[in-house]
């Protein structure tokens, strides 16, 4: 894939852009938009540059991020604190995902979707309130491995890592995942998968793929 250097900032609004002007695949009234990439890559980050550019162009936003949404640790944790199988299977508790906030996004959904599920630092559900999203709003989920999951998603976008960077970028304390973002390149191949591929290995320097 051939990729072309650009700022964060026209990044940001050339991603921007093309969100106002798609429409929902499936007729709905709200666009559903992954911003996909391993902690290392920040994946939060663009969203909130993305949520800021797409608020500024009068759409309403949800932002929310797949560690809102993690099971149980006596479920994700059953095979132990640092297994990489585990972290890619059952850390994210996509059911939920699918029943919190995509079907509230469907065609015929009503838009109050829950920002989030459960505390992973309490171990316990947050009780967060429901928020509505009015039509002609725009959902950016962002997190890990949110690809190959049959999520409804209208546009995708992936933050691209090489392994050196990647490894180079990981806290020591959670290198144990590295494996799974290996068998996600492997079985996912999330740069195909994607319909937008940033480049990320140099946080100054960002490239992508370019419009559509």
């Amino acid at each position: 894939m051939r990729l072309e250097a650009i700022t964060w900032e026209r990044l940001t609004d050339a991603l921007a852009e093309r969100i106002v002007t798609t429409t929902a695949k499936d007729g709905s009234p709200w666009l559903r938009v992954a911003v996909d990439g391993a902690p290392a890559a920040a994946p939060g980050d663009l969203a909130g540059r993305l949520a800021e550019a797409l608020r500024i162009r009068g759409r309403a936003v949800h932002k929310a991020g797949t560690f809102g949404f993690l099971r149980p640790a006596s479920l994700r944790l059953e095979y132990g604190r640092e297994d990489p199988d585990a972290y890619y299977d059952e850390w994210f508790d996509r059911p939920a995902l699918w029943r919190e906030v995509f079907q509230p996004l469907d065609p015929d959904g009503t838009g109050r979707v829950l920002p989030d599920l459960w505390d992973p630092l309490a171990d316990r559900a947050t009780r967060s309130a429901y928020v509505t999203l009015p039509p002609g709003g725009v959902l950016l989920l962002h997190g890990p491995l949110l690809l190959g999951h049959w999520f409804p998603f209208d546009l995708s976008v992936h933050l691209k890592l090489s392994p050196a960077a990647l490894a180079r970028r990981t806290p020591e304390g959670e290198r144990w995942t590295l494996p799974a973002f290996a068998r996600y390149e492997a079985e996912t191949r999330p740069e195909e998968a994607a319909d937008v591929v940033v480049r990320a290995d140099d946080p100054r320097r960002p490239a992508w793929s370019g419009p559509a």
